[in-house]
């Protein structure tokens, strides 16, 4: 173990001196493309901030379309429910009254259950952004 370190350092001590004794303009080359390599990663990584914080917004303006669409269809079924109560129909009235309930119960479900698939898209891609930024 100890002997295959030493070859490891050796190998490095090696690659230190062709560095140091390289000519100047193969050490300049080689500093230009460090350089671009890290002007390429800072520029990746900027863009994935910019993405990471744009989904971000977009997915704090989801959840507030759904608190107040949630809000909205509380309000609605409690003005329903008013309407029904003040209804003093006889039971073929209360049928279809009985049956827009449903419809609106599922198209409820349906939008809340649409926006909760957005969201985890959202924060799907969001994750795969992040692992990108740490790869990169």
């Amino acid at each position: 173990e100890v002997q295959k370190l030493n070859q490891q350092l050796e190998e490095k001590n090696g690659e230190i001196q062709q560095m140091i004794n390289q000519p100047p303009y193969e050490k300049e080359r080689e500093i230009l493309r460090l350089q671009q390599t890290l002007a390429e990663r800072e520029k990746a990584q900027a863009t994935s901030d910019v993405l990471c914080r744009s989904l971000t917004d977009e997915t704090h303006q989801l959840q507030r379309k759904l608190a107040s669409t949630a809000e909205m269809c509380q309000h609605l079924a409690k003005c329903l429910e008013e309407k029904q109560r003040k209804e003093k129909g006889n039971s073929d009235d209360q049928i279809p009254t009985e049956r827009s309930n449903q419809v609106f119960l599922q198209l409820l479900l349906d939008n809340e259950t649409s926006l909760q698939a957005l969201i985890c898209n959202l924060q799907e891609e969001n994750r795969i952004l992040k692992q990108k930024v740490a790869h990169v």
